[in-house]
């Protein structure tokens, strides 16, 4: 018997032809959306990792940059804060905080400065434009208003930074920046506590200060002798003040 002859419609259109073509139709379809996503202005790979350096400990991102100068920012103006508060502040609580503050920013400050330097990175040398001023702030206020302005501008400062310490612990591809980031998480938590300590944190404002902030930077921060002052904050009237000391 012989062979039937190809029904008029079928076979290569059909069959195999039909596999090729829906083939052949998906491949294109991904090319045209890589390249029309790497064409876009801001999206190609050079684009995306202009702000994210080399290292021989991974990459180091402009977040992980940005912790590295607030880190370094925070002992430049924190560690004078503290000193002062030992001697300044009216209750044994305040002073407690002052000397954590000292012991944990002179430690800080240590470990972030050789970081920076295994990793080439320039950092401040200055407290930032606000930072000053809150240490002006601290020099002008005495007694019970010195704890109150003391606790509360060292707790919205330390809030802000703790955010930063956790975004950049869950997200660093550097293993300096990594165990960094452990150290401060360590430091800042426990400031934080013996700011609380004190009784004279107003916790409503802290709450305010964090849900008005912006989120972290995902840009390179600016140069070491220009640092960012960051937004203005005045604090409100404290809510609670502890019982006098005997």
């Amino acid at each position: 018997m012989r062979p039937r002859p190809p029904v008029k419609g079928r076979g290569l259109v059909s069959g195999t032809g039909l596999i090729v073509t829906c083939l052949t139709a998906t491949i294109a379809a991904l090319v045209f959306s890589l390249w029309s996503f790497t064409d876009r202005p801001g999206t190609g790979p050079d684009a995306l990792n202009a702000q994210t350096l080399r290292t021989s400990y991974g990459p180091l991102s402009a977040l992980d940059q940005d912790f590295l100068v607030k880190v370094r920012l925070a002992g430049l103006w924190e560690l004078p804060a503290g000193r002062q508060a030992r001697t300044k502040g009216t209750t044994p609580a305040v002073r407690t905080a002052g000397r954590h503050l000292v012991e944990g920013h002179r430690f800080l400050d240590e470990r972030v400065r050789g970081v920076a330097a295994r990793l080439n990175l320039a950092l401040p040398d200055a407290p930032s434009d606000q930072q000053k001023q809150w240490l002006r702030t601290l020099d002008t206020a005495q007694g019970a208003e010195y704890d109150r302005q003391f606790a509360n501008i060292l707790r919205v400062a330390h809030g802000r930074v703790f955010s930063v310490v956790a975004q950049v612990r869950a997200s660093t591809r550097n293993s300096l920046v990594r165990d960094l980031a452990d150290d401060a998480n360590t430091t800042v938590l426990d400031h934080i506590k013996v700011l609380e300590a004190t009784g004279y944190v107003d916790f409503d404002a802290v709450a305010r200060d964090m849900a008005t902030a912006g989120p972290p930077p995902t840009a390179a921060p600016p140069p070491a002798s220009a640092p960012d002052p960051g937004p203005a904050f005045t604090l409100p009237p404290p809510t609670f003040r502890p019982p006098p000391e005997p």
